[in-house]
């Protein structure tokens, strides 16, 4: 093993939520994917937050995603091909997205020398395996052994979101197997569903009262996943509520607060979670005993 792998670069989508200092940092290159609101198209991340929002409230809330080309993926993959570089890229789920597809076309071209994982996970599920890949690969491990981090990786992360709202998942259509159970109870009685990812896919964990209650599950859930290796805290137009959640899970799981990433959702999940959602994404630790 090398004392630093400089042969393999890292490559993943804009759903990743990962600050731009860090990617930077880490060299992972990203490849945005299309927000569609009202008529117009931007690239992920060519709009701010605040733009994007208030664009998304001109239009109603009529906001959609769509994934990149395979020919974008293509160039970018031919650019560090060209380079001498092996690369590995990692994707939001491919349960409810053709991304992953569309750069597994991409990489037929180039053989071996690039390799597409699907994290089953977008946000932060996502981020925190490429943080796990790139120290990985600053290491020396091959990429082999990468992938073999990442198939672990990928089994502990856990993501858990309260949304406050059903409007931007039913105008989504990303979750029409739930929507139909829950639509009328939603509206008749405002309740918050409580979403988590279950092999890559989107599913109901169950409903509360309100939204405090909603969030109060989702901690608790967290609380039974300890200890935990990684943490954050998402969240979209709802700050304060996503950093007392942050100190509440920091006090009750002896993490450190300054550990636990906080921030605001780009326009990926915001598209569909709508304004107002929390979410907890976690890397728990190996249970005691567990071979791995």
């Amino acid at each position: 093993m090398n004392a630093l792998n400089k042969t393999i670069t890292l490559v993943t989508d804009s759903s990743c939520d990962l600050p731009a200092r860090i990617l930077e940092r880490l060299q992972i290159a990203v490849i945005p994917l299309l927000v569609h609101i009202g008529g117009e198209s931007y690239e992920d991340g060519e709009l701010s937050k605040d733009g994007f929002w208030r664009k998304s409230a001109e239009n109603g809330g009529a906001t959609h995603t769509s994934q990149p080309s395979v020919g974008v993926f293509e160039d970018v993959f031919a650019r560090m091909v060209g380079r001498g570089k092996q690369v590995l890229c990692v994707t939001l789920t491919g349960k409810h997205t053709g991304t992953v597809e569309t750069a597994r076309l991409a990489a037929r071209r180039f053989g071996d020398a690039v390799r597409v994982f699907d994290s089953h996970s977008l946000s932060l599920g996502l981020g925190f395996q490429l943080l796990e890949a790139a120290r990985a690969r600053d290491l020396g491990h091959s990429m082999e052994d990468i992938l073999a981090l990442l198939e672990d990786v990928r089994s502990r992360v856990h993501a858990l979101v309260v949304l406050d709202t059903l409007e931007s998942v039913r105008k989504g259509g990303r979750a029409d197997a739930f929507i139909a159970v829950i639509g009328r109870m939603s509206r008749a009685l405002n309740v918050k569903p409580i979403v988590n990812f279950v092999e890559g896919r989107v599913q109901l964990l169950g409903v509360a009262r309100s939204f405090r209650r909603g969030i109060e599950r989702i901690a608790a859930s967290v609380e039974d996943l300890a200890p935990v290796d990684r943490l954050a805290v998402m969240h979209a137009r709802n700050a304060e509520t996503a950093e007392n959640l942050a100190d509440r899970l920091a006090e009750r799981l002896c993490f450190p607060r300054n550990q636990i990433l906080v921030g605001e959702t780009g326009a990926v999940l915001a598209s569909h979670a709508g304004p107002g959602a929390v979410g907890i994404f976690v890397v728990s630790r190996p249970r005691q005993g567990d071979p791995r």
